[in-house]
Order: C-alpha cells, then structure tokens, then sequence
C-alpha cells in the first residue's frame, strides 16, 4: 500500500506540491501562497491551460520556483463531499503513478474528513495485481511512493485514517482474492487466506463436503460434483457487538470458476470465470474491514465456495437435488449454479444464527447486465427499511444500487412437474428477477436482501478509485451498511 501521512500546512519536503482551485479556476489560500512563492506562475499556466477548476482537472507547473507544482480542480463549493475529495484522490494518483515521481505532497484547504477521502481515493486508486508478472519494463513499475496529505489539524485526520486504512485492507483483500487465477484460488486455498483473519479476531469455521452431506446441502454440492476440488462452506464472525444482539449476516456466492458445467459456456471469454466467486470475495473482505476498525457489531459472514467443472462425475441437466431446507430441484441448466449453491448457504445462515437482517452478493446473472449496465449493482429485498438502507450505504460510497422488483408470476414460472422447483424458467424474460425469485424461497420470512453484481464486480476500464480489473464493489458498501443499522 502506498505510504499516506498527515501533517501540518507547509513547504513541500520533495516532490510535486499539489493545491487546488475551485469552480471558476479560483485559488484557494495555499495555492495563493504558492502561487506567490512560484513568482504567479501556478496561475500563469491556469491560464495557459485553459484550467476551469472542474473536479479532478490537474495543470502541471515544472519549471516554477520551489515546485513542480500541481493545481487540481476541486469543482463547485457547495458540491464539494466525500466523493468530491475521492475524485481529486483518484485524478491524482491517475496521472502520477506512472511518471517517475516519487512523492505527492497535497495541501487543498478542505477538512480533515475531506482530505482522508482524498487519501484513502488515492490508495485504492494505486492498487494493483503484480505478482505474476515478471518482465515490468521500469516505466510500466508505480513511482509514486507517498502521499503527504496537509490539513489544519494532522492529528485529528490521522485518528480518521484508521478506520479508512482498515477499508483500504478490506478492499484490496477483496481485489486480490477475486483477480487470483483459479489454479491458485479454488475452494480450499480461498478457505485457507479466510483462515488468516483470525489474526485479527474473526471467529473462522471451514465446513468440508463430508460436514455439508451430514447437513443435507444436496443443492451447494450438487454444483461442485464435477470438480476434483473439494466444495466448502465458510462461517465467519465477528462479534463487536453486545451479546445476545441479533448478527447481520452477509452471504457470498463463491464460484471459485464457473466453466457452465455440463451446459458449458462458450469459450470465448471464459476465463472471466475466475471472478464467478465476487460475491464472496467482497464479504471476506467486509469481515476483514470490519475486524480490522473494531466495529462495534454482531457480524456473520458466510461463504459458499465451489468450483462448476464438466467431468464424468458432474451434474447434468435434469438432475434432481434435494436442498438443506428439504425442498427439491430440478436442474435444468448447470451454469445457473450459483443460486444452488446460495440456496444452502442462504438456508444454513438463516437456521442457524437467526440474523436481524441477511444480506447475500453474487455474481448472479449477465441479464442484469442487460438492465442496468456496468455502473449499478441490482438489489432485490422483501424489507423496504432493508433496501432503503443499503440503497443509502451504496450512494455513501460510490457503489450504487438499482432496486429490482420480486415479480410473483416469475416465481410461479418456477414451478417443475417433477420436483418443488426448478433452477430456470427455460425462457429469457427477467432473468435477474427469475434468480432473486429462486433465492427468496430459501430466506424461510428473513428479512432479506440479494444484491446481484455481476456487472460491477470486475471493470474494464478504470474508475476514480480502482484501475482497471476487480473493483472490490461491496466492501465498502456493506462497511457503510453496519455503521448505519448496527453501530
């Protein structure tokens, strides 16, 4: 993680000195003392530049005296938030990570709420995935080492940066477990680096196929039948909160690859696959943010991992399972695997921690990528206090949420001949709600919701405050969500 301090209004130590300007291209005080020390040369080459002071606008000033200097538009005042100052952050660290500089000092004039957003911005915005790779040219390597973040008061951002630096963890945690290959990350090896919270105070248990047989989770093993990889389920807690207090759980589906099974994908594109397990990867890592901040709450994380392979052994369409809550279900497609494989794990948490609210994330569906794009996640819920709440967690923090209705004919669609269910319609209409319609029937009346983030969860180009590849979409959300119903 690049390295974030806090300190005092002054000269720059080394490198760039970045102030800012707001709408209009009006300086603020310590781009006018800047300014000042530069001979006007910031504001010369404002001019020159045709700076506006739009949010994330940046004009470079090399040459000038006591720089380089920087000069980022901070947009309107009265519009300037924390997803304002994540913007600036992640403009910054965009235009400078690559470029030989080593050191980014920002002196903005905002509060101290402001100016960590514009690091913590920062950091997720420098994220990234180099382990594999072994021919970097030094070009291609990140520069930028530190940010040094001015603020009137160092010491109060500082006691702020805490709790976002355990954000920072959470979501890269998340980013690493999603972008790892599927010969390195499948369901064993994602339940051993769960494992490792522990370290941090996370209650972990790993369920194993022979535990889950014991439990009746036909429908969760059903899936991973065909792998020589063996399923698991997850149990996280986190219990900060006061005894007895009811847990809010959070459910992952965690198809560690999914190739289709028997009603294989096409290739074409097939290894995405690899990030079929999002949804669990973003309540691992939400368990991690929230042990590491101490949160002061009741929190069940539980993980379906398994792994959809074809082989002699795997399930074929048409194949009837009978899921942990005994209701049986007729498979008609295989690649629509992972609401068999939440159908347990939904189950399993709901019998037994008994949770306020349950919350599960997948990868669920490409239709609701048909629906909504690539900028929203869908959420479904039977509880409107539900919905509204994760509605507000998600605009917080820039992960936004489009409410879905639950369509009761499309449940009725659901209905087989020759067993309670099946897993598809066998046509194409709704087929994000057809999938949020097979979940509700294993919530038991849980007040429940299902956030499908399969357009969200993985991004082909690069955003304010992740490059390009895993987004880490949830974990901040869900952190947002538990400080608001249960802190």
């Amino acid at each position: 993680m690049m390295e974030v301090r806090f300190s005092a209004f002054g000269p720059a130590k080394s490198g760039v000195l970045v102030v800012g300007a707001t709408d209009g291209g009006k300086l603020t005080a310590q781009a006018k003392t800047a300014d000042k020390a530069a001979k006007g040369e910031i504001s010369e080459a404002a001019k020159r530049g045709r700076f506006t002071g739009a949010k994330g606008q940046i004009v470079e000033i090399a040459g000038a005296k006591g720089g380089p200097y920087a000069l980022v538009g901070l947009g309107k005042t009265t519009e300037f938030d924390a997803l304002a100052a994540e913007a600036v952050g992640g403009a910054l660290v965009a235009k400078y990570l690559l470029t030989g500089e080593t050191r980014l000092t920002v002196a903005l004039d905002i509060s101290e709420e402001h100016a960590v957003h514009v690091a913590m911005a920062a950091a997720l915005r420098a994220y990234r995935f180099d382990k594999y790779r072994t021919k970097l040219k030094p070009a291609q390597k990140p520069s930028l080492k530190t940010l040094d973040v001015q603020v009137a008061d160092p010491a109060a951002a500082r006691k702020l940066w805490k709790d976002a630096s355990a954000l920072i963890e959470g979501v890269f945690f998340t980013r690493d477990l999603v972008t790892e290959p599927a010969n390195i990350l499948y369901p064993q090896t994602f339940a051993d680096r769960c494992q490792e919270l522990s370290d941090h105070g996370v209650e972990v248990e790993v369920l194993g196929e022979p535990e889950m047989k014991k439990l009746g989770m036909g429908s969760l093993l059903g899936v991973g039948q065909g792998s020589a990889k063996e399923s698991k389920l997850v149990v996280m807690r986190w219990n900060g909160g006061k005894d007895g207090d009811a847990p809010i759980a959070l459910v992952g589906k965690g198809v560690t690859f999914d190739t289709g099974g028997i009603s294989l994908k096409p290739g074409d594109g097939m290894w995405d696959m690899k990030w079929d397990m999002g949804g669990a990867g973003a309540v691992a890592g939400a368990m991690k943010a929230l042990a590491l901040r101490k949160a002061k709450a009741n929190v069940v994380g539980v993980l379906g991992l398994v792994e959809n392979m074809p082989d002699a052994d795997a399930q074929r369409p048409g194949d009837i399972v009978t899921s942990m809550s005994g209701q049986t279900i007729e498979v008609w497609n295989t690649d629509a695997e992972g609401r068999l494989v939440l159908a347990d794990a939904l189950w399993y948490t709901q019998d037994r921690f008994k949770p306020r609210y349950m919350v599960n994330l997948a990868t669920l569906t490409g239709a609701i990528m048909i629906s909504l794009g690539l900028d929203h996640a869908g959420l479904f819920s039977n509880d409107d206090d539900l919905a509204a709440a994760l509605d507000k967690a998600g605009k917080a923090v820039a992960e936004p949420l489009w409410r879905m209705p639950l369509v009761e004919s499309l449940d009725r669609a659901l209905d087989s001949t020759c067993a309670d269910m099946k897993n598809i319609t066998g046509n194409r209409y709704g087929g994000s709600i057809v999938g949020a319609m097979f979940l509700q029937r294993f919530v038991n009346g849980t007040k429940w919701a299902h956030l499908d983030i399969a357009g969200v969860a993985w991004s082909a180009k690069a955003r304010a405050v992740h490059p390009e590849g895993a987004s880490g979409f949830g974990v901040r959300l869900l952190d947002s969500f538990v400080r608001d119903v249960a802190e």
